[in-house]
């Protein structure tokens, strides 16, 4: 057994049960803590390891404060007066990606942001995966990371990153990593967006390779690079930079003044899903895979289940799922992604929990590009305030309703999206089930 004092591992869950399992299995003493008396996984964790400590119902600062470090899983924030008074009082503390890259000596490619990194990170494992490496794809995403540690049989690791995971890592060290986009979420948990903002910037650090988003300046301004970013933009790109050009009828993904591949020959469809695909081919030119199996393996990459997903054309309509736009941002991205691309108009289907977002921020692309705008959910009303005028508003019950209203409303050459803006929590287990609701119900529309 090692004799290095005690690890508490604040906070449960999946996260929670990852560190505890890593942590038992390098000899350290271990005890787990969480304010809920039965969060998820705590028969498995009593049964499998009886010798750890369990203190449940709510968070001792007393206790805390006798560790020897806290490992507090993301859902925590470090400023609950419990876990900061610990951290006041001397204890030093981390998170699961931190205990991940103290250990790792394999190369690791990290995306954060406030929209698309799930599909980013998805990308950039199959991009690698064509490559013929062995690659392990987690973090925020899927597997927990410390799950996948697995040094002899691992090539690449690709890892998303929340902003939480962010601000109990220190050591992580990337060949390259992306902030793609800050638009305000979260705020609940932070001050301002400022803040929310510094801690996606701690990405950064330590990054050999590191890749901003060229349209979005607060991603990456005020942070120092060690080595000069490559850019991407849905602009026309200069040099060393990957960017979109239109020559005629047809739009390219490009690299300074070479044209890649047609956005036609790709299913990921809407500016946002361009934006992320540009990201994607960056960092894995940041790590070394070649352009010309990256293109191969982008034109059979389908995207993402609920981000901003096609599910079927019903008399001349598109429908999609978008049911991963928890925030204003993801709204926002998907909006501005499609409506361009739309023969007609957008019917948007938002609502549910706002987590005290700014809905106006919604304003300008609703007006310019949606028809009827159907709201549903917890604070369908706060939004409808939030955005009079800019389209018109029908409220209703719930998504049922919602879906049909949209079909009743939607012209031939128009586009149905699901894009909530907001968090399901107030009708659903979680967007999933609110994305599987929605295609359930759209599969079965007469056609």
């Amino acid at each position: 057994m090692k004799d290095n004092g005690l690890k508490i591992v604040v906070g449960l869950g999946k996260t929670g049960m990852s560190c505890v399992h890593y942590l038992r299995s390098q000899g350290y003493r271990v005890a787990a803590m969480d304010s809920r008396s039965e969060p998820p996984g705590i028969s498995e964790l009593q049964s499998k390891y009886p010798e750890v400590d369990l203190y449940l119902g709510q968070l001792d600062r007393k206790i805390l404060s006798t560790a020897s470090e806290l490992i507090i899983s993301p859902g925590l924030p470090l400023k609950d007066p419990n876990i900061a008074a610990a951290i006041e009082h001397g204890v030093p503390y981390a998170g699961d990606i931190e205990l991940f890259a103290r250990v790792t000596k394999k190369p690791i490619v990290a995306i954060t942001g406030s929209n698309g990194k799930s599909t980013v990170t998805s990308l950039v494992g199959a991009l690698a995966k064509h490559e013929g490496l062995k690659v392990k794809v987690g973090g925020n995403i899927g597997v927990p990371i410390l799950d996948l540690l697995d040094e002899d049989h691992t090539d690449l690791y690709v890892v998303e990153l929340s902003s939480f995971q962010l601000e109990t890592t220190f050591s992580l060290r990337t060949v390259a990593a992306v902030n793609l986009n800050i638009s305000p979420d979260h705020m609940d948990r932070y001050d301002s967006l400022d803040e929310y903002a510094s801690a996606k910037l701690r990405i950064y650090q330590n990054c050999q390779h590191p890749v901003i988003n060229l349209d979005d300046r607060k991603s990456y301004l005020g942070f120092s690079f060690d080595t000069p970013p490559i850019g991407f933009t849905l602009k026309e790109p200069l040099e060393d930079e990957f960017g979109l050009r239109r020559e005629g009828d047809t739009q390219y993904l490009a690299y300074g003044d070479q044209n890649l591949l047609a956005t036609k020959r790709v299913r990921l469809k809407g500016q946002h899903q361009y934006a992320n695909i540009l990201a994607a081919l960056a960092l894995g030119q940041g790590c070394g895979l070649s352009m010309e199996n990256m293109l191969v393996a982008l034109t059979r990459f389908e995207g993402l289940p609920h981000r901003c997903q096609w599910v079927a054309s019903i008399k001349g309509v598109d429908w999609y799922n978008d049911s991963k736009a928890t925030n204003v941002g993801s709204a926002l991205a998907a909006i501005e992604g499609l409506g361009p691309e739309t023969e007609g108009k957008l019917v948007l289907l938002a609502g549910g929990l706002g987590k005290n977002a700014d809905f106006t921020e919604l304003f300008t692309p609703i007006a310019k590009y949606v028809r009827t705008l159907i709201l549903f959910g917890q604070d369908k009303h706060l939004m409808a305030k939030a955005l009079d005028g800019a389209a018109p508003t029908l409220l209703v019950d719930d998504i049922i309703a919602a879906i049909k209203l949209a079909s009743n409303t939607a012209q031939k050459g128009d586009a149905v999206i699901l894009a909530p803006a907001c968090a399901s929590y107030d009708m659903f287990r979680d967007f999933e089930h609110r994305g599987e609701v929605f295609m359930e119900i759209v599969r079965g529309l007469p056609s």
